[in-house]
């Protein structure tokens, strides 16, 4: 969503029910606007020989608050329409002043609160209030001694006609300036419940992407810790059926071990399906607990890829320290893909895993005197199961043909050393 703007920013419109609303408004102040102008007749407020018709006077009273009942459709056409009004019913000498100063009021509020363009509507605002003024003192230059003549005297210390004209323009300062800034103050509340609203939903938004994210993730940890928990197995027993359906043509005593680690196999897979599949329904804290292949278990690896038939050179250098579990884990899944990639793909005779515990980080290093192959590719999901585990840890992998024959994988994985107190 697009960031407005103060100054840029158009304040939606009026609902159909505002509009209603202003309409019914409009025709009610302009009804009690007559009313009070057959009050102030009665009452002989505009008993003047100067005075027009009661028809125009009724004209004027209108002019100046039926306007109201489009005051947040039109809001800059209604602020001229009462100003003018208001300026020529006091010209007219038809000054309904009681309700007209509100509706005047109200139109500079609305102008102020409803204006698109703020630019225009404060300059048309401030338009509005110096014609005030200006109308205010052409008044006092025309007729102060009719001002003069309503004073009954005082006993303060200053003049009273100058007293009188400065109070008038006190009284209209405050007037104008309380109309002007509540227009204003009006519409930055809209404004910034816009932002609000519009954060709301950029929040809104973010919640949902992080959770596709989130799902993503999630798919992805599966679809990784299958391959590598199913992956593995299966490439064992494919191999080791391969190996007994030949035994079979040849020799079938000697399918006899290969069906055993078939079988080993079928149930090793079907435990390590049982557990993944557990800790995935599992709740959190029971996952964090839940058992899992570690880098001591390698060993199982090694013995299953002899048993397929691999000649497997396995050692460990260094002093074994205690690892963390994670990082233990993603060790055993590298070590575990690495040769199910050699098994699988390499056509290799021939595997050397060495496992060394160097001064603050772990190196794995896994070669084959296979075709020097993946199978897979440079992005295979083994690979980039490998390059994912490595890099949660801040760890480097190594990948690729080694110079003569094969195919190596080397990774190294940082760890801090457990503190031993005396």
């Amino acid at each position: 969503m697009p960031s407005w703007k103060v100054e840029e920013w158009r304040r939606p419109g009026p609902t159909a029910k505002q509009r209603r609303t202003d309409l019914w408004v409009g025709v009610s102040v302009a009804a009690v606007a007559v009313f009070s102008l057959f009050l102030l007749r009665s009452a002989g407020y505009l008993d003047n020989e100067r005075s027009p018709v009661v028809g125009e006077q009724i004209f004027w009273a209108v002019l100046t608050t039926l306007p109201l009942a489009w005051r947040r459709r039109a809001p800059e056409l209604v602020a001229a329409l009462i100003s003018v009004g208001f300026i020529l019913g006091q010209v007219r000498f038809s000054p309904e002043q009681v309700v007209t100063t509100y509706a005047l009021c109200a139109a500079i509020y609305t102008l102020g609160a409803w204006g698109q363009d703020r630019q225009r509507a404060r300059n048309l605002r401030l338009l509005i209030i110096a014609v005030m003024f200006g109308w205010l003192t052409v008044s006092y230059a025309l007729y102060h001694d009719a001002v003069s003549a309503n004073l009954s005297g005082s006993s303060g210390e200053l003049p009273e006609l100058w007293s009188a004209i400065f109070l008038g323009y006190l009284q209209n300062i405050v007037y104008f300036a309380f109309t002007y800034l509540m227009g204003d103050a009006a519409w930055h509340a809209v404004w910034r419940r816009h932002q609000l609203q519009r954060q709301a939903e950029e929040l809104r938004a973010a919640q949902a992407a992080a959770a596709g994210r989130a799902v993503l993730d999630e798919r992805v940890r599966i679809a990784r810790e299958l391959h590598d928990v199913v992956a593995h197995h299966v490439s064992v027993m494919g191999i080791q059926a391969s190996a007994c359906r030949r035994a079979l043509e040849k020799d079938p005593a000697k399918a006899a071990p290969a069906l055993i680690a078939i079988e080993q196999g079928a149930r090793t897979a079907v435990d390590e399906l049982h557990r993944m599949l557990g800790a995935l329904r599992s709740s959190e804290a029971e996952t964090d607990t839940a058992p899992g292949a570690g880098i001591d278990r390698v060993e199982e690896i090694v013995e299953r890829a002899r048993e397929a038939g691999l000649e497997v050179h396995f050692g460990t250098y260094g002093d074994p320290v205690a690892l963390p579990e994670s990082l233990s884990q993603a060790a055993y899944r590298i070590v575990q893909e690495s040769v199910t990639n050699t098994l699988k793909h390499s056509g290799a005779g021939t595997l050397d895993l060495r496992i060394r515990y160097l001064a603050d980080e772990l190196e794995l290093d896994i070669a084959d005197d296979g075709h020097g192959g993946t199978g897979a590719g440079r992005n295979g999901m083994g690979l980039i199961g490998m390059r994912e585990r490595v890099a949660v840890h801040n760890g480097t992998l190594e990948h690729g043909r080694r110079g003569g024959r094969g195919f190596r994988v080397r990774a190294r994985l940082p760890y801090q050393k457990a503190r031993t107190t005396a």
